[in-house]
C-alpha cells in the first residue's frame, strides 16, 4: 500500500458538486481508500487567465494501485464527470482536474506520468492543501511541503 495525494480542482459548471462527484467516485474504486480532504479554496487560475477561479483541494489516498494505475483511474474519473484533455488552452477551464501530486516516496519521470508533479513546488494552490493535510510531508527531490510554501511568499 502507498499513501498519494491527488490535486483536485474545478472552474466550470458547479465546481463543489463536481469536485463532491470526483470524490465519491474515487472512493468507490478497487484499491483505493480516500483518507482525508483538504479544505477547498478558492484560487485565481495560473496561466491562462481569462477564465473563472478554480476551487481547489487536495485528496489524501491509500491505494494498492501502482503510481500509473492511479493515474489511469484519475483520468477515467475526469472523462466520466465530462472533462476533455484535449480541448482548449493548456492552463484553461476545465470541469474537474485531478492530478497525481505525490505517490509515497516515488519519483518518477517516465512517458505520460512524473512524480511528484513536474510543478508542484510552484503552486501554492497544490502546496497549501497538502500542508494542511499532511504538515510533515517531504516532496521527494523537492523538500519539506512548508519550506516550498515559504519560497513562495
Amino acid at each position: 500500500m502507498a499513501t498519494a495525494y491527488v490535486g483536485i480542482g474545478s472552474n466550470l459548471g458547479e465546481p463543489e458538486r463536481q469536485i463532491e462527484q470526483a470524490l465519491e467516485l474515487l472512493a468507490a474504486e478497487d484499491g483505493i481508500e480516500l483518507r482525508a480532504v483538504s479544505t477547498l479554496r478558492w484560487t485565481d487560475p495560473v496561466g491562462y487567465r481569462d477564465q473563472p477561479r478554480f476551487l481547489n483541494g487536495a485528496a489524501e489516498v491509500e491505494t494498492s494501485l501502482g503510481a500509473r494505475d492511479l493515474l489511469g483511474r484519475l483520468f477515467e474519473i475526469e472523462r466520466h464527470l465530462g472533462r476533455e484533455r484535449s480541448e482548449g488552452p493548456r492552463f484553461g477551464p476545465r470541469t474537474i482536474d485531478l492530478d497525481l501530486l505525490v505517490y509515497g516516496d516515488s519519483v518518477v519521470d517516465e512517458p505520460g506520468l512524473t512524480v511528484p508533479h513536474p510543478r508542484l513546488a510552484e503552486r501554492r494552490f497544490a502546496l497549501e492543501p497538502l500542508a494542511e493535510l499532511a504538515p510533515e510531508l517531504v516532496i521527494p527531490g523537492a523538500g519539506p511541503v512548508p519550506a516550498l510554501l515559504a519560497g513562495l511568499q
